[in-house]
């Protein structure tokens, strides 16, 4: 009574030995593979597909609102839908493959979440186009803070040693963050807790058939928003003279100050597929 609480208090992990590893003991432990084992080539092969997939996405975001939802677990979900069609089909053709671990699947996870986290925090669709030439040009030599030794035109060589540098820094900070935050504070990271919890539950006997049920769920919505999008081209004209678009929802005066509401139906595809 009347003790304040001590450092070793607030530092004790949230979950007991017990109830981490459920009440099979050592039955529910599993051995994780070498890491030369954790990296395949069909994991490459899907991290390039859904990394370019990604950027692609978060690019169009970038351009166009401006804010990026969290997509680890979209990539975890699809990681796992396209290696396990690998595996059944190549089953299906008689040929021998490694058994999909969910080590694997953290791994094209973490694969695909780097190459959409470059492409947003990169400023590909920010600051790195407001540097070159046609953006001065558009602005006008007379605004104020507009000087011509700010001009930075964008070149491959540049931009990857730039790239390389940010990621690096960024590997640096992190390290020793997790020390501190995760290892030592036993502080539960939302994001990675939740991945963990979903690719934890996809390789388990019902797992397959929820995976198949979510990624169901993101083709319907996805064939949704593809066909709006068709539907609003039709009724696109050449620049921003007519569309749903350019329509004035939010009334004329905000439509004079270009302040718009944005169609876009993709947004709603994620949030629905991530709430299942």
């Amino acid at each position: 009574m009347g003790k304040e609480a001590t450092g070793s208090e607030v530092c004790m992990p949230l979950l007991d030995d017990a109830d981490k590893h459920g009440s099979g003991g050592e039955k529910d432990l599993e051995v994780p593979p070498p890491w030369k084992e954790q990296i395949t080539v069909r994991g490459i092969v899907v991290s390039v597909v859904l990394g370019g997939l990604f950027c692609i996405i978060t690019h169009k975001l970038n351009l166009t609102v401006g804010v990026i939802p969290s997509l680890n677990v979209a990539a975890g979900l699809l990681g796992f839908f396209l290696v396990k069609t690998w595996t059944g089909i190549m089953s299906k053709l008689g040929i021998w493959t490694t058994p999909f671990t969910r080590q694997e699947n953290t791994v094209i996870q973490t694969c695909v979440v780097a190459c959409y986290g470059i492409a947003f925090s990169g400023g590909f669709g920010t600051y790195m186009i407001a540097m070159d030439q046609t953006t001065y040009n558009l602005i006008g030599a007379d605004y104020p803070g507009n000087r011509v030794e700010d001009i930075k035109n964008p070149s491959l060589g540049w931009m990857i040693a730039y790239i390389f540098t940010v990621s690096f820094l960024g590997l640096f900070c992190l390290v020793p963050l997790r020390k501190v935050m995760v290892v030592d504070y036993k502080l539960t990271y939302p994001s990675g807790t939740a991945t963990a919890f979903l690719i934890n539950s996809f390789h388990t006997p019902k797992g397959a058939e929820t995976a198949r049920k979510q990624v169901r769920c993101l083709g319907k919505y996805l064939s949704i928003s593809f066909v709006w999008s068709f539907f609003k081209w039709f009724f696109s004209g050449i620049g921003d003279s007519c569309g749903f678009d350019n329509f004035p929802t939010l009334g004329l005066e905000a439509y004079k100050n270009t302040c718009l509401w944005l169609f876009l139906l993709f947004l709603v595809m994620g949030c629905t597929t991530l709430s299942r």
